[in-house]
């Protein structure tokens, strides 16, 4: 019975021991992925903010662009409007 009870008290401390061991280990598993998570976080962050200045960048480029094609159209129509003068003045 004696050594039942050894068996016994070393079983229990080679459970508390791992148990312990494994509390630990766990818990930094657990500090490491919040950390990795709180990077993604913060990293998507950046992105999303460097994407919607480029949005708002593009936006205003593009509105430029059209601007100058609305231009570039009008100047194209008066353009044709002379070569068709001058052509009716020429045939004459």
């Amino acid at each position: 019975m004696n050594s039942d009870n050894i068996y016994t008290v070393l079983m229990t401390a080679i459970t508390v021991l791992g148990s312990a061991a494994a509390f630990r280990f766990y818990e930094k598993k657990s500090m490491r992925k919040e950390r990795d998570e709180e990077f993604i976080r913060h990293d998507c962050k950046d992105r999303i903010s460097k994407l919607e200045a480029l949005l708002a960048e593009s936006s205003k480029e593009k509105d430029e662009l059209r601007s100058l094609v609305l231009k570039l159209t009008e100047q194209v129509a008066e353009l044709r409007t002379k070569v068709e003068f001058f052509e009716k003045n020429t045939k004459k």
